[in-house]
């Protein structure tokens, strides 16, 4: 399945896989890091306002990015980019290291735009070099390379935090933005650097928020955004089950640690073997609305059924096709869109429509809670509507996807 690609596919593939993987294990150690050093600064009753925070300075990134992506053309906006994140965390550390509160607050904040801008700087230029058919069977082994590097940090986390220091891991997550760099820069080199339509003016402005208005974008960002009301509901779903049904400490520390082994177990599965046969055999319509589908029968359980069971049951399905299914599938989707739309409107559905999403969710039911809802049972059944609204936004998605497919 796999030899027949042209070579300079798979060499994108390959290269920006570690590329990713040294990302996402530096991400790992940023973030468990981060969340600590805020907690320690402020409490953590002062997070609802850094996660208040965080949408703006994710939108005050991507669009940066886009002026960057102006002035210096995809390849050295990536570099630049991936290896100013290093600098920060550098800085970062020597004002914590210093007893800077502030800064720990301007970490999370980072934290939440960086990962997520590159790794969408990522897709873009796959989706700018592969083509439809190579992307059906690369995009899910992509995922799973990558994936091997978070699991590297969290090891790297949990062997050296206690002995170097927490605020120590800031300096090796800048340490994995090297190889980073370099990885994509030979991407970049060996595969070329896509080309606008017509230079990189600024056609439809810095972020091309007006190519909204015409393409199937606008439902991709809704469908984005909902997802992340799913995550989120279903995650504090989970979370209360587990302290109901399992009040030890320890005991839920061991059962978490039990769950995501397995769901990275399963997930990974998905990545290698399930994602390219289901892209390979399944029209894309049916593996778009198959999930929310899927997704709103283990939800459905869960609300006919509560349980720890059930709820883990719900989430491991969600985090499963989103790590694998969903994320290869809807790369398919930009394929056949302009510049614009996979290097610029891009960011602002995959960088802050899952941001605002997944903050705006939280500060929601924060105010649902101090108003004196029972959160406990709203949880399950936001997530079944969230299904249900996914799954008819994939109509409209697909009805506007069709005419494009067959253009690059």
């Amino acid at each position: 399945m796999i030899k027949n690609l042209p070579r300079r596919h798979l060499l994108a593939a390959l290269l920006i896989s570690l590329s990713a993987s040294f990302l996402l294990c530096g991400y790992e150690l940023i973030r468990s890091s981060s969340n600590t050093l805020y907690k320690v600064a402020y409490g953590i009753n002062a997070f609802p306002i850094v996660m208040a925070i965080m949408p703006i300075g994710v939108f005050i990134a991507i669009y940066l990015y886009g002026k960057i992506l102006t002035a210096l053309g995809p390849s050295r906006t990536l570099s630049l980019t991936t290896l100013l994140s290093g600098v920060f965390f550098l800085v970062a550390y020597f004002f914590i290291q210093r007893g800077s509160h502030l800064m720990t607050g301007v970490l999370y904040i980072f934290r939440e735009a960086y990962v997520i801008l590159i790794i969408e700087q990522y897709w873009s230029f796959l989706n700018s070099t592969l083509n439809n058919s190579s992307a059906k069977k690369l995009n899910g082994p992509i995922v799973g390379i990558s994936s091997f590097g978070a699991i590297a940090g969290g090891l790297l986390l949990n062997h050296f935090a206690e002995s170097f220091g927490t605020v120590t891991m800031l300096l090796f997550a800048s340490v994995t933005m090297i190889p980073c760099a370099i990885f994509s820069m030979l991407a970049y080199r060996a595969c070329g650097e896509p080309i606008p339509e017509g230079g990189l003016q600024e056609k439809h402005g810095a972020l091309a928020i007006d190519l909204f208005r015409r393409s199937p974008l606008l439902t991709l960002l809704f469908i984005v955004m909902v997802t992340q009301v799913l995550s989120t509901v279903l995650t504090l779903r989970f979370q209360g089950m587990l302290e109901l049904e399992i009040p030890n400490p320890d005991t839920q520390t061991a059962y978490s640690g039990g769950f995501f082994a397995l769901l990275n177990g399963v997930a990974t599965f998905f990545q290698f073997i399930v994602t390219p046969l289901f892209l390979r055999y399944l029209p894309l319509f049916i593996i778009h609305a198959g999930i929310p589908i899927l997704h709103a029968i283990a939800v459905g359980v869960l609300v006919y059924n509560p349980s720890l069971f059930t709820a883990a049951t719900a989430l491991l399905v969600f985090k499963v096709f989103d790590y694998s299914l969903f994320r290869a599938a809807k790369e398919l989707l930009y394929i056949p869109l302009s510049f614009d739309a996979r290097y610029r409107t891009k960011e602002v559905i995959d960088t802050f429509g899952y941001r605002f999403s997944k903050g705006g969710t939280s500060l929601g039911l924060l105010f649902l809670g101090k108003a004196g809802f029972l959160l406990s049972t709203l949880y399950s059944w936001i997530a079944f509507g969230s299904t249900l609204l996914w799954l008819l936004l994939v109509f409209p998605l697909i009805r506007h996807y069709g005419p494009l497919k067959q253009t690059r």
